[in-house]
């Protein structure tokens, strides 16, 4: 059932109404029956050792820090006095209490926004719109050919938007005079495989086309039960189709709409630093909140989930809005997190263009300088990333003369499903034997929303806050192991699994192992005993410790 309306769903991949995987499944272990990365087991480990708060940046669309499963665990700048419209510490945030904000002003927050694509179609527009390759330079030809990429996209994506805008109507007619009938033929039975095959279907084309619909979802071991769980799952997928192409068209493939004005900065100069205001959740904190949760939602406190890590602070960085991030807005909020305390990132954010690389590069090579490790998600195409261009990434765009030409503390993840043999991989996954790094849990993943609720998500988003998270574990039991230390043996110490998967966005199969760096998935388990054989390399200042809440 949940692909009915599965193509117009966006980039999270909201999971359906009748998951079927356990809430903590990211959490256990082979031998419970699922690929999770042992986290109970690697707290087994932990008992009895000393914990260090380690500080974690959610750069993301932003966080309910009031949340009842985050409050306590979420990052507070004690050299702010809240409130005060003072920036007391000097660090040019005023009232940065729990982060920072780079895409609010004091006119208000951007919410929606372009993609990448619609700036540079709109930017490269009225240069090269009468333009003929005969006409230019060699140093033109670039930007030109981009600027015939972006065109063919933009006006590509545009029409298709409205053509299934029209689709998903006729479709959502169809489907709902379907359950209709369905309601009719049970008479308030529940949706079973007895019940739906004693149905006399021949005289109603309406009542076939809903019992083939949920026949197939039974067949796939959903469990539905009423007509009314019916009918709201379906409404919910259809309601966010509709809002999905509404906004592409009205924001995100729309040259005409700019957001910008609210923030008030100079969008012209991309190195301008002091913009943006304190608010750390904004208008849509749903991503975000699931992101945070997943790393550091309180453990065993009794409330909804429990997060990976134990002893962690998260740091909310508002940045990435409903359309693509901006790279001033990125390369900030990373220069913001290395220079407040942050030891990890987590960017569960990507998209396929860029508008300026080169000051998020040097934003990078700041968090590498400063031993901070940067996880990032690889994103939901579906696509090989050694192939494709996927930004923000790892590799520098200039290169120096005996200078690395890559991020060495960066990590790029996968997603996992928690199904296993050949539906391993997640199937929206991006993959890479050369640029995606390790696999981590990204179907079905419960966390925490906004306004203290909670539900499963999917997503590279999903896979990467588990990784940050697993890091996080080495980076408080082990503070003497480096970014790259931790990088390491998170990479070594994976499980390796060679089972022959379906390769995303393919027909092909091969096996999971050539899908990325590493060939395995994240394991907190092995990563903590393979920790504990590690000489640290980094100095450690004795400060005052926190014994393990795990």
């Amino acid at each position: 059932m949940k692909n009915i309306v599965f193509s117009a769903l966006c980039t999270i991949f909201t999971v359906g109404l009748f998951a079927q995987a356990p809430t903590n499944w990211i959490h256990l272990s082979q031998d419970q029956g699922y690929n999770g990365v042992s986290t109970e087991n690697a707290y087994k480990l932990a008992k009895g050792k000393e914990s260090s708060t380690v500080i974690v940046a959610v750069i993301d669309s932003g966080v309910d820090v009031e949340h009842e499963d985050l409050k306590d665990n979420v990052w507070v700048n004690h050299g702010e006095i809240p409130g005060n419209g003072i920036d007391d510490d000097k660090n040019g945030y005023i009232d940065d209490v729990n982060g920072w904000n780079f895409i609010g002003g004091p006119k208000g927050n951007v919410n929606h926004d372009t993609y990448e694509a619609t700036r540079l179609y709109k930017k490269y527009m009225y240069k090269f719109e009468n333009a003929t390759e005969s006409q230019l330079s060699k140093n033109q030809m670039d930007d030109f050919k981009v600027y015939k990429k972006v065109k063919e996209e933009v006006e590509s994506s545009r029409a298709s938007a409205q053509e299934r805008l029209g689709r998903i109507g006729e479709t959502e007619t169809m489907i709902m005079n379907a359950v209709d009938a369905l309601e009719t033929a049970l008479d308030g039975k529940d949706i079973n495989k007895e019940n739906i095959e004693a149905l006399d279907q021949a005289s109603d084309p309406g009542l076939m086309i809903g019992v083939n619909m949920v026949m197939e979802a039974l067949n796939q071991g959903e469990q539905i039960g009423t007509v009314e769980n019916l009918r709201t799952e379906l409404i919910d997928q259809f309601n966010g189709a509709k809002e999905r192409f509404n906004n592409q068209l009205e924001y995100a493939y729309n040259t005409d709409f700019n957001p910008r004005g609210v923030i008030g900065d100079d969008y012209n100069n991309q190195r301008e630093r002091y913009y943006g205001n304190n608010d750390v959740e904004g208008p849509d904190a749903l991503h975000g909140t699931h992101v945070a949760g997943i790393i550091g939602a309180v453990r065993n406190n009794d409330l909804g989930m429990d997060g990976v890590a134990a002893d962690v602070k998260i740091m909310s960085i508002r940045t990435v809005p409903d359309g693509d991030e901006r790279d001033k807005d990125v390369a900030n909020a990373i220069i913001y997190a290395v220079d407040n305390g942050a030891s990890i990132i987590n960017m569960s954010f990507g998209k396929g263009y860029k508008w300026d690389k080169q000051v998020v590069d040097e934003a990078i090579q700041h968090a590498v300088k400063n031993d901070v490790l940067l996880v990032h998600a690889a994103g939901n195409s579906a696509q090989n990333n050694d192939t494709t261009d996927n930004f923000p990434n790892d590799t520098y765009m200039k290169k120096k003369l005996f200078k690395s030409k890559v991020a060495k503390t960066w990590m790029e993840v996968g997603a996992l499903s928690y199904n296993k043999g050949e539906d391993l991989s997640a199937p929206f996954s991006n993959y890479g034997q050369d640029n995606v790094d390790i696999f981590a849990p990204g179907m079905a993943v419960y966390s925490t929303l906004p306004n203290n609720e909670y539900s499963p998500l999917q997503g590279t988003s999903m896979a990467a806050p588990v990784v940050a998270g697993v890091a996080a574990i080495l980076r408080s039991y082990y503070p003497s192991l480096t970014a790259t230390q931790v990088k390491t043996i998170l990479m070594e110490s994976s499980v390796k699994l060679n089972d022959q998967v379906n390769v995303p966005g393919t027909d092909e199969q091969a096996s999971f192992s050539t899908l990325s760096v590493s060939g395995g998935v994240v394991n907190a388990y092995h990563a903590m005993k393979q920790a504990a054989t590690v000489k640290g390399k980094k100095k450690v200042k004795k400060n005052k410790k926190t014994m393990p809440k795990a």
